[in-house]
């Protein structure tokens, strides 16, 4: 079904000088990865201004109703494997405990009303992180990444661990945030990503990729309080969300990678026999 349409824009990029072509290609390609994330945040514009008041079904209920037929039919139409939703399910749950948690300390709110909500947070919050995984798995298939130095699997779950309990413990002891910013660049620091977009394959840093996904991560929590969706302390006049979520999201991403890695486990570059790519395999632990 998609194949004309790909085709198509095969044949329109081909029109363009090469590096316009991949610039595109590449915008394309992610797009079509957060193909979730895309919809979820579309919805939230979409019955923010389009939702009638005085309808029976509340606005967070058919967000978490439109979530679960959206992610059915990605699943049904092949675009994830069952293994990948697991683990999506599994993030869609470890959210959900700490939107639980958040909320009962106050670090936002959910200020419009739901059936289907458990302690003020609405169900379908969890998706908002499940969509996030969904990315990633869909990002590593579509670009077919590979990775050089991956640290081995314990450490990166050590770390995942450390990240997520921060997140309440800081609420009751100190914010370790800063030092776990050290332990991502020391642990990740030498990891570099290895992705094609057309034919040659391009590669970058994976904490830099992770910089820059928790800028979008930001724009898309503006995206939530712009729509009222949720809110943070001091927004009854809204204005942009402090950039230090970025900072958040920056760990949080890791959290989600460590899951997704669980199951599409992290390949080398093929390898090429004398080769830079061969020595690049030999470098890698992923294992």
């Amino acid at each position: 079904m998609l194949e004309p349409l790909r085709l198509a824009l095969r044949r329109l990029l081909a029109r363009l000088p090469p590096p316009v072509a991949e610039f595109l290609l590449f915008g394309l390609k992610q797009a079509w990865a957060c193909l979730f994330g895309g919809v979820m945040l579309s919805a939230l514009i979409a019955t923010k201004y389009l939702w009638p008041a005085g309808w029976p079904i509340h606005r967070y209920d058919a967000l978490f109703v439109f979530a679960l037929t959206v992610q059915l039919l990605m699943l049904a139409f092949r675009l994830e494997s069952l293994s990948e939703v697991k683990v999506i399910a599994v993030y869609h749950v470890v959210g959900t405990a700490m939107e639980i948690f958040k909320v009962h300390m106050g670090s936002w709110t959910y200020p419009e009303p739901a059936v289907m909500a458990i302690a003020g947070v609405p169900l379908f919050s969890g998706f908002m992180y499940g969509s996030v995984g969904s990315y990633m798995a869909r990002a590593i298939r579509v670009f077919d990444m590979r990775f050089t130095d991956f640290p081995k699997r314990v450490r990166t779950i050590v770390l995942s661990l450390a990240i997520y309990a921060n997140f309440f413990a800081h609420h009751f002891f100190f914010d370790a945030r800063w030092l776990l910013f050290a332990a991502t660049a020391l642990l990740y620091g030498r990891v570099r990503i290895y992705y094609t977009v057309d034919r040659a394959p391009r590669w970058m840093p994976l904490v830099l990729a992770a910089v820059l996904t928790s800028f979008f991560m930001w724009v898309a929590e503006n995206v939530g309080t712009v729509t009222g969706t949720w809110l943070y302390p001091g927004q009854a006049v809204w204005h942009p969300v402090s950039l230090g979520k970025m900072g958040s999201w920056y760990l949080l991403l890791f959290v989600s990678f460590t899951l997704v890695t669980l199951v599409l486990l992290p390949r080398p570059p093929e390898a090429r026999p004398g080769g830079e790519d061969a020595a690049q395999t030999n470098r890698s632990t992923s294992q």
